[in-house]
C-alpha cells in the first residue's frame, strides 16, 4: 500500500481525488485543507507520497512544501494551473524539491478529472518510489556569478552545423530541477548548440526557457518555430509538439513539428535522436540521457553509440526517477554512466 497525503482546499476537488486513487486502489489516502494541515500530516501520517494544490488559504503549497522538504522531505507531486502563472510556481516547486507535476483540469471537476486519471496515477505512483531532493542552491549561485558573461545576441554567428555537431538531450519526470542544475555550467563558448527534449505541456516550456535563460550563460530558446541551429544555444523543445533536425541545403535546423502519434512522449526524446542520426554525423552528436520514466529515446540513444557517438546516462545515485537513463544502459547504449553534477563537465570535454 502507498500512503498517500492529498492536498486541497476544494471539498470537490478532495471528494474527487479519493474517488480516483480508491478506485484504482493500493493506496491508503490521508487528506489536508491547506498547507498548515499538509505540514503536520507529514510529521503524523508520514505518507510515502504528497499530491500538493499550490493555491490556498492560510498556508500555500510552495510554503508547505519548503516546510515539509526541511522538516520531513518526501516525494511531492504539485497539481498546479496549466497557465503561464501555474507553471512559474511549478517551476519554483521543482527547485524547492517537488519530484513531479500534474496540470489541474478546468472547468467542471467532475467531467474533467478523467482527463488527468491515468497521468496522475501513473506520476503519483512513480513519484512514491522516487527519490526526494532538497532546495537547490546552485542555479541561484550561478544566476549571480555568471549570468553576465553571456554574450550579446549579435554576438552569436548565426551557421550551419554541417562541419560542427550537436548535444541533445532527454528528461522526463523530475527533468526541470537536474536541468537547473547541468544546463547554468555549460559556458557561453560552447561550440556546439544543444537540445532538449524535455516531457512538459505546451503552456510550461515557454517560461521554463525563460527560466533558464536568466540561468545560464548561454543563451535558451523555445523551439517553436523554424530556426537555424547557431553554437551558443540551448534550444527547449516545444511542449505539445515534437523537437527535431531537418536540413535545408547545407544549413541545419531544428523544427517543432505536431505531435507524432508514433510516439507515447512529447517532445518526443526518441524522435529527436533518430533526426540526429539522420541529418547529422552521428560521430559529431553527444546524447544525454536523463532522469525520468519509461524508454523514450534508448533505442535511438543506443543507435547513436553503435555508430560512433557518445552517450551519457544518468546514474541511478542522483536521478529522480531511473527509468530512461537504465533503459539506455540496458542497450548498451551508454558511452559512460554519470551522477547529474558530473555530466555538465563530460559534455565540455567531449565538446572541446
Amino acid at each position: 500500500m502507498i500512503k498517500l497525503l492529498i492536498v486541497d482546499d476544494s471539498a470537490l476537488m478532495r471528494r474527487q481525488l479519493i474517488a480516483l486513487f480508491e478506485a484504482e486502489g493500493g493506496f491508503e489516502i490521508r487528506l489536508a485543507r491547506n498547507g498548515k494541515e499538509a505540514v503536520e500530516e507529514n510529521t503524523f501520517f508520514k505518507p510515502d507520497v504528497v499530491a500538493l494544490d499550490i493555491n490556498m488559504p492560510e498556508m500555500d503549497g510552495l510554503t508547505a512544501l519548503s516546510l515539509i522538504m526541511a522538516q520531513r522531505p518526501v516525494p511531492v507531486v504539485m497539481v498546479s494551473s496549466l497557465t503561464e502563472k501555474g507553471a512559474l510556481a511549478t517551476f519554483e516547486a521543482l527547485a524547492l524539491g517537488a519530484v513531479d507535476y500534474v496540470g489541474k483540469p478546468e472547468g467542471t471537476i467532475s467531467l474533467s478529472i478523467d482527463l488527468i486519471r491515468r497521468e496522475l496515477i501513473s506520476k503519483v505512483r512513480t513519484a512514491s518510489r522516487a527519490r526526494p531532493k532538497t532546495a537547490r542552491g546552485l542555479a541561484s549561485r550561478i544566476k549571480d556569478e555568471r549570468t553576465q558573461q553571456k554574450p550579446p545576441c549579435p554576438a552569436i554567428v548565426r551557421r550551419g552545423i554541417a562541419g560542427e555537431g550537436v548535444v541533445i538531450i532527454g528528461v522526463s519526470t523530475g527533468g526541470p530541477g537536474t536541468l537547473e542544475d547541468i544546463l547554468p555550467l555549460l559556458p557561453a563558448d560552447l561550440p556546439w548548440p544543444v537540445l532538449v527534449a524535455q516531457h512538459m505541456p505546451a503552456s510550461f516550456t515557454l517560461p521554463f526557457a525563460v527560466r533558464m535563460n536568466e540561468l545560464c550563460p548561454l543563451r535558451v530558446i523555445e523551439a517553436a518555430r523554424a530556426m537555424p541551429l547557431e553554437a551558443g544555444a540551448i534550444y527547449i523543445g516545444k511542449g505539445g509538439a515534437d523537437l527535431v533536425l531537418t536540413r535545408r541545403g547545407a544549413c541545419v535546423t531544428v523544427l517543432a513539428m505536431p505531435e507524432s502519434k508514433d510516439f507515447l512522449w512529447h517532445p518526443s526524446v526518441e524522435l529527436m535522436g533518430r533526426s540526429a542520426l539522420e541529418h547529422c554525423d552521428p560521430a559529431r552528436v553527444v546524447a544525454v540521457m536523463l532522469t525520468g520514466m519509461g524508454y523514450d529515446g534508448a533505442d535511438a540513444f543506443a543507435e547513436i553509440k553503435k555508430r560512433g557517438g557518445r552517450t551519457i546516462a544518468e546514474s541511478e545515485e542522483s536521478a529522480v526517477v531511473f527509468g530512461m537513463p537504465a533503459e539506455l544502459i540496458k542497450r548498451g547504449g551508454a558511452s559512460i554512466v554519470l551522477s547529474a553534477d558530473k555530466i555538465a563537465n563530460q559534455i565540455i570535454s567531449w565538446v572541446k
